[in-house]
Formats: C-alpha cells, sequence, structure tokens
C-alpha cells in the first residue's frame, strides 16, 4: 500500500513474534513509499544495537538507513518534514510513544510502528496495546516455530538453553542467541510460573 487516505495521515502497526519479518515487512512499505515520492524517515530506540548502531537490519539481513533516537522527544522533533515516519522496536519506547504517533498522524503523516506484541512471558508488551487499539492498519504476523516448525506467535526467551525465569527483565535485546520463535504448544513457561493464567486477575 502507497496510501490509504491521501491528503490525511494514518497509524498502521506490524506485530508479531521474533522472526516473523516485522522489520523486513516495514522496511518494504517505506521503500514503496520512497518510490512514490514521499519523504520518508526511520527510526528505532538506541539500545536496539544488535546488527547496526542506526541503520534499521531485519534478521533475514534487508537493511534501510535509519536514525537512532534516545526518546521519544527526539523522536517527534526529528519526524518534522517527512511524509511517511516508520518506528521499528516500538515495543522498547516508553508510553509516551503512543502519543507521539497518534500527534503525527493528525498531523498528516503516515506513520508505520513495527514491534513485539507480546514479550517473553507471553504478556502484552510496552505500548503495544495501546497502539494496536488506536492503529487504522494492523498486520500480525507468525514465524515458525524452532521446536515444532508451526506457525509460532510467541517469543521464547533461553538463558544456557533453558526458558528463561518469569521474573527476568522485561527488555534484554537479543537475538538468535537468546530467542527463539516457538507456537502456543512449545512455548515454555521460565521458573517462577507454572501457568500464565496465574498472571492474569480472575474474572470473579
Amino acid at each position: 500500500m502507497i496510501r490509504q487516505n491521501p491528503g490525511g495521515g494514518w497509524l498502521e502497526v506490524i506485530c508479531g513474534p521474533m522472526f516473523s519479518g516485522k522489520s523486513e515487512e516495514m522496511i518494504r512499505r517505506l521503500r514503496r513509499a520512497e518510490i512514490a515520492g514521499q519523504r520518508v524517515v526511520i527510526f528505532k530506540p538506541r539500545i536496539d544495537d544488535r546488527y547496526d548502531s542506526a541503520d534499521i537490519v531485519s534478521h533475514a539481513g534487508a537493511r534501510m538507513p535509519g536514525v537512532a533516537v534516545a526518546n521519544v522527544s527526539e523522536l517527534a522533533a526529528r519526524a518534522q518534514g517527512f511524509d511517511v515516519v516508520g518506528i521499528d522496536e516500538v515495543q522498547f519506547f516508553p508510553a509516551e510513544i503512543v502519543a507521539a504517533a497518534l500527534a503525527l498522524a493528525d498531523a498528516r503523516i503516515r506513520v508505520v510502528a513495527a514491534g513485539l506484541d507480546r514479550d517473553f512471558r507471553r504478556l502484552p508488551f510496552g505500548p503495544m496495546p495501546e497502539l494496536l487499539a488506536h492503529a487504522e492498519l494492523v498486520d500480525k504476523l507468525q514465524a515458525v516455530c524452532h521446536r515444532c516448525g508451526g506457525p509460532a506467535t510467541t517469543t521464547q526467551r533461553l538463558v544456557d538453553g533453558h526458558p528463561a525465569p518469569y521474573s527476568g527483565e522485561t527488555i534484554v535485546v537479543g537475538a538468535n542467541e537468546q530467542y527463539e520463535a516457538r507456537c502456543r504448544d512449545c512455548h515454555e513457561a521460565g521458573e517462577g510460573l507454572t501457568s500464565l493464567a496465574l498472571s492474569r486477575p480472575s474474572g470473579d
């Protein structure tokens, strides 16, 4: 898609587990926008330096020049003057990213955000639930389960080859050496939780 709302902005979100092609899909969309003659910029949080300190690089090797920012205020300031704004690894930003993304959309900018919708515990990740609720367009991608080869919708964090403790830090930047894509059946709860249901409030 090149334009959904000519003359106006909107928010689209690409989500899914690790290794599902989120960054690659965002790069594809932004390259098409460039071909259409639009002014494009793509941001990522500075903490994500796995493959490059600034460029956006997918796990499969797709690459696009990017801008690493320290916070939401810097992103909002540097996004001015562009027609299309990409935000990669959006789950790493604080809650303020939601208001910033909506303000850009209200300013007639197309905003494309990509990130994990759930953390390694299979719980909603950071600002993603609210971004998904506000988005005009949502695409949820699947990966391939590292265990059974089926469709994977979750991310398994590993520590020395074993499921990470449930009490671990939510944000730990890593790639193949620390994470695997898993399906629902193959995802394993880490130490400290026997069932995901224990972390959820009852309906009583």
